[in-house]
């Protein structure tokens, strides 16, 4: 499970924002939008990520509108600014089809990072490997370089760092920042060490990321005095420029530590320093940390605060009423989720899974069941994220037939690349068995095999397992994850209390 100071410093923004299929919000205007019909509009309403927006750039053009290669810039950018890689992909693709043109290596960079989050890494390798020596630049290197990182590929990510050095593609601070970043996550502290003084000697100034960098990883392992001592040699640096997240670090440093006083005060000093294109973000943020705190007033007024800016995402709801959850204010969860339904946001599914799972996770699975009913009824049709979160709340309050139950919905409504709570579907299975319910046992393995969640290989195991007496084998072993299984947490909000989220949004090439 993801604790609130959790690093994962090789993450970009956009992935703070985990898995957010839309990008609009309730007022929000920009230069490529008009307030009625419009290519950015249409696109971002097809937000379901299985459903392809080839058909709808086609039908635009159809229409005889224009197609400007800006406006497509502008929307890629916004697409993976949310998670909506394979539409950016797409997007990219159909640039390439479509206008049969030239890309820039900056096109290309762009193209490689969506490859690998959607096809994963060694897909983005070959596509490396295809793309002519010359142009390869160093976007197109460091776009390589990040997906390894974000991968943790830390032997391939030191290798081509290397020979970025020997092309002379580490001028700048952006490959050592990504390069620190994956350092401090994996508690390298030495390494680190070393590659800031290699900054040093090449005359490579740190900005504020380098420092921020260091100052999420003093703050991860709760190092105070060496926190504070940092802090001060940033605010005494003329070449750095404080902003509102090197305090916010800080403040997350001295929470993990117990010294709740001293995080607030350097919650407070962060507020101050927050720009207005940064306010949605950065009250998020602030939300989240007060929630952890357990500062219910402080909750609300930021909340207020951002329900007063000239545009509402839906990413604002989803952290305001997490944190509400937490705080087991459920009456004021409930309100500002009638809000958000009568509001002007499209629909995002992760803040029903995220009030499914808060109510399982508070033994509340009658009005998890209700929701998802009224939901239904409304013509919403449960994602298989919902269905497995349900049947993780059934499990854990000892309904296992009906977790059984939906769990099996779970599974046929899953899309490609979806994996459950094994820990769930395990104990559905071993239930099953132990009840002499073989039959079921099967048809849930069919399942599994028909929808690609297990191989064929698997598969195999699982007919041993289903008719073997040996005692001493689960259902979770015949998966063959050993012990290495990634609890999930649904809580995606707190990711966005790492720092180098916002350094590779503001700064990063790809």
């Amino acid at each position: 499970m993801m604790k609130l100071h959790s690093l994962q410093p090789w993450r970009c923004y956009c992935n703070s924002r985990i898995l957010r299929p839309l990008f609009y919000s309730t007022l929000g205007s920009t230069s490529f939008r008009s307030p009625e019909d419009s290519l950015y509009r249409r696109v971002s309403q097809a937000g379901d990520p299985r459903i392809s927006i080839v058909s709808v750039l086609d039908q635009w053009v159809e229409e005889g509108r224009e197609v400007k290669q800006s406006d497509l810039q502008k929307l890629i950018k916004q697409l993976r600014k949310f998670r909506r890689f394979n539409h950016a992909l797409q997007l990219c693709e159909w640039i390439s089809n479509e206008r049969n043109q030239e890309p820039s290596p900056g096109d290309i960079a762009i193209q490689l990072h969506l490859i690998s989050k959607v096809h994963g890494l060694e897909q983005a390798e070959k596509y490396f490997n295809s793309i002519r020596e010359s142009s390869r630049d160093y976007k197109v290197y460091g776009a390589l370089l990040n997906c390894y990182v974000e991968d943790k590929k830390l032997e391939k990510a030191e290798a081509l760092m290397e020979k970025m050095r020997e092309l002379g593609f580490v001028k700048t601070p952006l490959p050592y920042n990504t390069m620190l970043g994956l350092y401090a996550h994996l508690g390298k502290h030495e390494k680190l060490d070393e590659l800031i003084e290699e900054m040093e000697e090449m005359g490579i100034a740190r900005d504020r990321f380098t420092y921020n960098i260091r100052m999420n990883a003093y703050a991860a392992n709760s190092d105070v005095t060496n926190m504070e001592k940092l802090l001060l040699k940033m605010e005494a640096d003329p070449l750095i420029s404080m902003d509102w997240h090197a305090y916010f670090v800080v403040a997350n440093g001295y929470f993990k530590a117990g010294l709740s006083d001293k995080s607030l005060l350097m919650l407070k000093r962060s507020e101050q320093l927050i720009g207005d294109k940064q306010r949605w973000f950065a009250y998020e943020c602030l939300i989240t940390l007060y929630a952890a705190i357990g500062n219910k007033d402080q909750v609300y007024r930021v909340w207020n605060l951002y329900a007063n800016l000239k545009r509402r995402y839906n990413t604002g709801y989803l952290c305001i009423i997490s944190s509400l959850m937490k705080l087991d204010d459920i009456e004021g969860a409930e309100e500002i989720l009638k809000e958000w339904e009568s509001g002007d946001t499209c629909f995002d599914f992760k803040i029903p899974n995220m009030m499914v799972n808060s109510y399982c996770k508070k033994g509340l699975v009658d009005k998890a069941e209700a929701y998802i009913s009224r939901l239904m009824e409304n013509g919403k049709e449960p994602q298989a994220n919902t269905w497995d979160r349900l049947a993780t709340g059934y499990h854990a309050n000892d309904q296992t037939m009906k977790a059984v139950e939906a769990m099996k919905k779970a599974i046929s409504a899953s899309p490609p690349g979806w994996k459950p709570n094994y820990y769930t579907l395990a104990a559905c299975l071993e239930y099953l068995k132990t009840n002499g319910n073989v039959e079921a046992v099967e048809e849930i393995v069919r399942l599994l095999g028909k929808h690609n969640i297990i191989s064929s290989h698997i598969n195999d195991r699982f007919v041993d397992y289903i008719h073997s007496d040996n005692q001493t084998s689960s259902a979770l072993d015949q998966f063959g994850l050993d012990d290495h299984i990634e609890r999930i947490d649904h809580a995606s909000d707190l990711n966005k209390l790492n720092f180098a989220e916002v350094l590779k949004n503001e700064e990063t090439s790809v």
